[in-house]
């Protein structure tokens, strides 16, 4: 049902500031949203919207409901498909673009950030390939759930603003109910939005795009000596903590393609993701990742392997010389792999209730990792259930009862208590304020979309919401929520929405 914390006072409609808009037209398709039969809010996220300084009774209302559903533009607002390019699972395509999304505009948030407001689902657009343009709601919720638990986290990522039941069906393998997401986003420009105007050998589109997005994400950048490098550098930057952040609460984007990269260093496109329930570097839910290569232990190479895809496109604004501009980018991006090593290794510290590394700790933590992985250990119950045995051994029973052989973590929190000692108390009220009690677990987010498409209803969906926006508090009543999945309640592949 719609969120009803909203004021019967209906205010005006957002005000837009459309800058992408204002681009050179090669950078993008302008056209309106098509209409949908029968547009019905399914949620409204009050709390985004008031924070984006929009009126979230103006959006609930009949004009609000008709713009998220693409039926009416507002005033103000300017309409645009995107144009990018990407590799997906390795292979380049020239061509993509924004096939079932429409930028209506962006806004000027309170606090002066800039947001992209976009529909995704809206319909066909020059860039569809002969796609429909539609979404469905299962996938339309599904990056509901997800982008506000990613919010919930504190990981950076695009957001859901509004869901919407469009009254129409869309057709995959059956029929199923049309819905279309508002999404926003500090910006929708992607590694794949730069190879899509070097591909075309079109270095003025490619200068503009990086003045423009050096602006909107990384003004710094522009006052450096290169400020190509220098943005180049900050995206690389961006990604390595992020994707450290991903896998530190157990996440698998499952379809890292450059169109997904976003150089905003937010978390893009929810598709096929998924989060662990046994640990494992090698796991894959994405029913397209046939060979793995976006596998949760695969992440951050692949985020390098997008971001040297970037640098390619940006060799020729770095240096007019190929090789100084080689030697650049190559330094630009070799910050890379220790920013991500120390945010993944400094992460797991503090997830196991130490402070400064020391000599050992790195050894500590692999020791654990390996351990879980050949134990079938529940990822985000391992490291919560810690907290409880960091308090004393009395806690154990529960954490060792994760592990198939118990033994094999009885041996290492022999040392891990040992150097758990050596810091200071009260580490387990820490422990807890950064491993999460609750995830969108796998079996859970499913059970919420089959009712909402099934039946109709969606009461799983906002209570699976309500649980997920305090995922560090332990919430009475709320049990279900944080235990891994029967047998037969495991999810063993996820799908793409498209």
């Amino acid at each position: 049902m719609p969120d009803t914390s909203i004021t019967d006072r209906v205010g005006p409609s957002p005000v837009f500031d459309n800058s992408y808009a204002r681009l050179p037209e090669r950078l993008f398709a302008r056209l309106p949203p098509t209409p949908v039969s029968a547009p019905r809010l399914l949620r409204l996220n009050t709390a985004l919207a008031q924070r984006l300084g929009l009126d979230p009774a103006w959006l609930a209302s009949p004009a609000g409901v008709a713009m998220l559903a693409g039926n009416q533009v507002p005033p103000g607002a300017d309409p645009i498909a995107q144009a990018y390019a990407g590799h997906q699972f390795g292979h380049f395509n020239p061509g993509l673009g924004d096939g079932r999304a429409i930028l209506i505009g962006e806004v000027v948030a309170p606090d002066g950030a800039r947001r992209d407001i976009q529909l995704k689902g809206s319909g066909p657009t020059p860039f569809s390939r002969r796609g429909d343009g539609r979404a469905a709601v299962g996938p339309v919720l599904r990056e509901y759930i997800i982008s506000e638990a990613m919010a919930a986290f504190g990981i950076p990522t695009t957001r859901a603003l509004a869901a919407v039941a469009t009254g129409d069906h869309v057709f995959r393998e059956d029929a199923l109910p049309g819905a279309v997401l508002t999404r926003v986003a500090s910006s929708h420009i992607r590694v794949g939005t730069f190879q899509y105007f070097a591909a075309r050998r079109d270095p003025d589109a490619l200068r503009v795009l990086l003045d423009y997005a050096i602006a909107r994400h990384d003004p710094a950048a522009a006052e450096a000596a290169n400020p190509a490098a220098a943005f180049l550098e900050g995206v690389a930057r961006r990604q390595a903590d992020l994707v450290a952040q991903w896998m530190l609460v157990g996440f698998i984007h499952g379809v890292m393609n450059t169109d997904n990269c976003a150089v905003s260093g937010e978390t893009i496109d929810y598709g096929p993701c998924a989060f662990l329930d046994t640990y494992h570097p090698e796991t894959v839910y994405s029913s397209i990742d046939q060979q793995g290569r976006y596998a949760y232990g695969n992440q951050p190479g692949i985020a390098h392997w997008n971001l040297a895809r970037l640098a390619e496109c940006l060799l020729p604004l770095i240096d007019d010389n190929e090789e100084a501009s080689l030697e650049q980018a190559n330094a630009a991006l070799s910050g890379f792999a220790p920013r991500f090593g120390s945010a993944w290794r400094d992460g797991l510290l503090r997830k196991v209730g130490l402070t400064a590394a020391q000599d050992g700790d790195e050894d500590l933590l692999q020791d654990l990792m390996v351990r879980m992985a050949a134990n079938e250990a529940d990822f985000t119950l391992t490291f919560r259930r810690l907290a409880d045995a960091a308090e004393g051994e009395a806690g154990d029973p529960a954490v060792r009862s994760l592990f198939t052989d118990p033994a094999a973590y009885d041996s290492w929190a022999v040392v891990w208590r040992a150097r758990l000692s050596q810091e200071p108390p009260g580490r387990a009220a820490a422990m807890r304020s950064v491993n999460p009690a609750y995830i969108p677990r796998n079996h859970l987010v499913e059970e919420a979309l089959s009712s909402a498409v099934l039946r109709d209803d969606l009461t799983p969906f906002e209570d699976l919401l309500t649980v997920l926006a305090r995922p560090f508090e332990d919430q009475p009543g709320s049990d279900r929520y944080a235990l891994p999945p029967r047998p037969e309640e495991r999810v063993t592949a996820t799908f793409c929405g498209t």
